[in-house]
């Protein structure tokens, strides 16, 4: 397994084992140990010009109160607005849509979950 060493302001340089799926580190802030976190590629979810939702893999391996599993991070925006029958017709439809990717993503985390058992 790869690792990745990141400054951290309470421990100095931690490395600190990457997954396979972690898009890496570029864009890492500088924090405590705990908040070393690892994610995969963001998957958006819109629909028109609107993003409805985001979801991407996500371990944080240091955490000392929460898990350190890996999981899906969702994260769901503002989004609303008022619709005439067509417009909810291809929401709905989006919706569907999305909920396929997101059954992709939680078969994914299981493959995950199964390999390191």
């Amino acid at each position: 397994m790869r690792t990745v060493t990141l400054p951290t302001t309470d421990h100095g340089d931690v490395t600190v084992p990457e997954p396979r799926w972690c898009t890496g580190h570029a864009v890492h802030r500088v924090g405590d140990r705990t908040g070393i976190n690892h994610t995969g590629p963001e998957h958006r979810f819109a629909f028109g010009d609107s993003v409805l939702m985001i979801a991407m893999l996500s371990q944080y391996p240091c955490a000392e109160h929460a898990s350190r599993d890996t999981g899906v991070y969702v994260e769901q925006t503002g989004y609303a607005a008022t619709l005439d029958p067509t417009r909810l017709r291809h929401l709905a439809a989006a919706l569907t849509v999305h909920a396929m990717h997101l059954r992709t993503l939680a078969e994914q985390l299981a493959a995950i979950e199964e390999a390191g058992r």
